[in-house]
Protein backbone atom coordinates (compact mmCIF):
# COMPACT_ATOMS: atom_id res chain seq x y z
CA UNK A 1 0.00 0.00 0.00
CA UNK A 2 1.15 3.61 -0.93
CA UNK A 3 1.16 6.67 1.50
CA UNK A 4 -1.31 7.87 -1.29
CA UNK A 5 -3.25 5.54 -0.75
CA UNK A 6 -3.59 4.77 2.85
CA UNK A 7 -6.63 4.38 4.54
CA UNK A 8 -5.46 6.86 7.13
CA UNK A 9 -4.21 9.73 4.83
CA UNK A 10 -8.16 9.10 2.85
CA UNK A 11 -9.65 10.78 6.37
CA UNK A 12 -7.06 13.51 7.69
CA UNK A 13 -7.78 16.35 8.65
CA UNK A 14 -5.36 18.60 6.55
CA UNK A 15 -3.93 21.90 7.50
CA UNK A 16 -2.23 24.71 5.86
CA UNK A 17 -0.34 27.55 7.95
CA UNK A 18 -1.77 30.57 8.28
CA UNK A 19 0.94 32.24 7.01
CA UNK A 20 0.32 30.78 3.75
CA UNK A 21 -0.85 33.48 0.68
CA UNK A 22 -3.64 32.68 -2.00
CA UNK A 23 -0.56 31.89 -4.37
CA UNK A 24 -1.34 27.95 -4.08
CA UNK A 25 2.07 27.41 -3.48
CA UNK A 26 1.44 25.59 -0.20
CA UNK A 27 2.41 22.58 1.83
CA UNK A 28 -0.46 21.21 4.07
CA UNK A 29 0.11 18.56 6.81
CA UNK A 30 -2.12 15.80 8.93
CA UNK A 31 -1.36 14.16 12.02
CA UNK A 32 -2.24 10.93 10.88
CA UNK A 33 -2.68 7.75 13.83
CA UNK A 34 -0.19 5.46 14.97
CA UNK A 35 -1.90 2.69 11.90
CA UNK A 36 1.28 4.70 9.85
CA UNK A 37 4.02 3.62 11.84
CA UNK A 38 7.34 5.50 10.97
CA UNK A 39 10.60 4.17 12.67
CA UNK A 40 8.61 2.87 15.30
CA UNK A 41 6.63 6.08 16.12
CA UNK A 42 3.27 6.46 17.73
CA UNK A 43 1.28 8.95 15.28
CA UNK A 44 3.25 10.25 12.21
CA UNK A 45 2.58 13.67 10.57
CA UNK A 46 2.04 13.59 6.81
CA UNK A 47 3.14 16.85 4.51
CA UNK A 48 1.70 17.05 0.99
CA UNK A 49 1.94 19.77 -1.58
CA UNK A 50 -1.63 21.46 -1.56
CA UNK A 51 -2.03 22.03 -5.66
CA UNK A 52 -1.62 17.79 -5.84
CA UNK A 53 -3.56 16.60 -3.06
CA UNK A 54 -3.44 12.93 -4.58
CA UNK A 55 0.07 13.06 -5.14
CA UNK A 56 3.10 11.87 -2.86
CA UNK A 57 3.17 12.44 0.69
CA UNK A 58 6.24 12.89 3.09
CA UNK A 59 5.90 11.26 6.28
CA UNK A 60 8.03 11.93 9.37
CA UNK A 61 8.02 10.62 12.31
CA UNK A 62 7.36 13.17 15.29
CA UNK A 63 10.31 13.81 16.68
CA UNK A 64 12.05 13.99 12.78
CA UNK A 65 8.84 16.41 12.43
CA UNK A 66 9.66 18.59 15.39
CA UNK A 67 13.40 18.75 14.36
CA UNK A 68 12.44 19.65 10.61
CA UNK A 69 9.53 22.34 10.94
CA UNK A 70 11.66 23.51 14.66
CA UNK A 71 14.92 24.44 12.71
CA UNK A 72 16.22 28.21 12.27
CA UNK A 73 15.76 28.78 8.33
CA UNK A 74 19.13 28.65 6.67
CA UNK A 75 19.26 32.02 6.43
CA UNK A 76 19.30 32.55 10.50
CA UNK A 77 22.49 29.90 10.99
CA UNK A 78 24.76 31.71 8.47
Amino acid sequence: MTPTTHPALATARWRKSSHSGDEGACVEMAVVPATIAVRDSTGTVAVRDSKDPDGPVLLFSRPAWITFAGAPPASARA
